[in-house]
């Protein structure tokens, strides 16, 4: 799957994405992404590959702003939403609603960790819409084409 894909995040939906939508998930420092991948728990990470990526995107909503969130009448705690708990029981998240109100107007949200444990300061970027050219242009940086090419890349 490449790294700018967001069909991962598709297959059966995350905290800011329906199922079959695709998203990108990005943390803005090297922190942000490891404790989002072991969310919080140091014994939890599996294995993973990091990138990192050239963004310069535009329309995107910081929900760390709270006149931001007030405006689309979003709060901390449909943000917050037990995203998958829902899932696993056949509800929808309350968090969607983000992604209802938002995305025809935004390419994506600026948003805080909900990770267990997570510091204040980690903040996650997630894409509605991105491509390779602007206005919502991100790149993988590879300057040394280290990441696997295809899928093939990964069998034994």
């Amino acid at each position: 799957m490449s790294p700018v894909s967001g069909d991962g995040a598709a297959i059966r939906g995350a905290r800011f994405n329906p199922k079959d939508v695709p998203a990108l998930y990005l943390s803005t420092t090297i922190e942000g992404a490891i404790t989002e991948a072991s969310q919080g728990f140091g014994h939890k990470i599996h294995p993973l590959t990091i990138c990192a990526y050239e963004v310069d995107c535009e329309d995107i909503a910081d929900l760390g702003d709270e006149g931001i969130r007030q405006e689309y009448g979003i709060s901390y705690e449909n943000m917050s939403d037990a995203w998958a708990s829902a899932l696993s029981e056949n509800r929808r998240p309350q968090s969607w609603t983000i992604y209802d109100a938002l995305s025809k107007k935004f390419a994506g949200i600026l948003v805080p960790s909900f990770a267990h444990r997570a510091a204040a300061s980690i903040r996650n970027l997630v894409l509605w819409k991105w491509s390779s050219e602007m206005p919502h242009r991100v790149v993988v940086i590879d300057p040394t084409g280290r990441l696997p090419k295809n899928q093939k890349s990964w069998e034994d």
